[in-house]
């Protein structure tokens, strides 16, 4: 992973506007959580111009009712389906929503790093476990749920449900497994 991930990003966003986002998270994690977004869609390659449409709409951290003194994180956005992320039938390609859950799911988890005050690190993958529930075509709006399962020093795990908002049916779903990286040793 690169140095500039690694770090946390200077904020942008101001506290007062991060503020406006949707969500029961403090304005620090929405506004962290705003720049991951912003790094993430800047780098480019593969997905880039998708993740710069992202609209980030909901940042919220609440306790979970069956772990006690376990707390979640929760982060939503909105894309609509455009022609760069369809398949040859004209409906969302399945590497497409898997690109979804795999950058889309990373965000709440340095979230709740951040919450916890942790390095606010979306960390490397290790699997991601898609299931393809229905197609969702051109201009279709999908709203992209991600909620944290598990942040711990070196594993980490999130799912995601990508929502079909037109047509009111959930298109996948996915769960991603990451880690954080061990430091690299230096070779004599």
């Amino acid at each position: 992973m690169s140095s500039k991930l690694r770090s946390t990003p200077k904020p942008i966003l101001t506290l007062a506007a991060a503020s406006q986002i949707p969500g029961s998270a403090p304005a620090e994690i929405k506004q962290v959580t705003h720049q991951w977004l912003r790094i993430i869609s800047s780098l480019g390659g593969f997905g880039g111009s998708i993740a710069k449409r992202l609209v980030l709409n909901e940042v919220g951290i609440r306790k979970v009712e069956d772990e006690e003194g376990k707390e979640e994180c929760r982060v939503v956005f909105e894309v609509e389906v455009t022609p760069d992320m369809l398949n040859g039938s004209g409906s969302i390609h399945g590497a497409c929503s898997a690109y979804l859950v795999d950058t889309c799911t990373s965000l709440p988890i340095s979230a709740l790093n951040k919450y916890k005050g942790n390095i606010p690190s979306p960390g490397v993958s290790q699997a991601i476990n898609m299931v393809y529930h229905s197609p969702a075509g051109l201009a279709d709006k999908l709203r992209v749920v991600c909620t944290t399962l598990s942040v711990g020093a070196r594993v980490m795990s999130s799912r995601c449900e990508i929502w079909n908002q037109t047509h009111h049916r959930l298109v996948a779903s996915g769960v991603h497994i990451k880690m954080e990286p061990s430091a690299p040793t230096p070779k004599l």
